[in-house]
């Protein structure tokens, strides 16, 4: 199901150079296959690194990251570690 977000606004120059650098964080966080606990808590907190991002940046910081680790897990060249604790 494709969602469309008529409302959206195109980033901004600051915010395109932001999702690129959470692009690379979470290709490097799957890289070795698994997806740790760790690497989920410090995607988001790179989102939120920055004070209160747009609704439009959460929804493409997240949308970023389901696309990249979800094709990952479902092709089976990633899992998901949870914690340990």
């Amino acid at each position: 199901m494709k969602i469309e977000r008529p409302l959206s606004q195109e980033p901004t120059p600051e915010e395109a150079i932001l999702l690129e650098k959470l692009k690379t964080m979470i290709e490097q966080s799957v890289r070795d296959g698994e997806i740790t606990h760790q690497e989920i808590h410090n995607f988001y907190c790179a989102m939120f690194a920055h004070g209160k991002p747009s609704v439009d940046m959460v929804y493409r910081s997240i949308e970023l990251y389901r696309m990249i680790v979800a094709e990952k897990v479902a092709n089976h060249q990633a899992y998901y570690e949870p914690p340990t604790n």
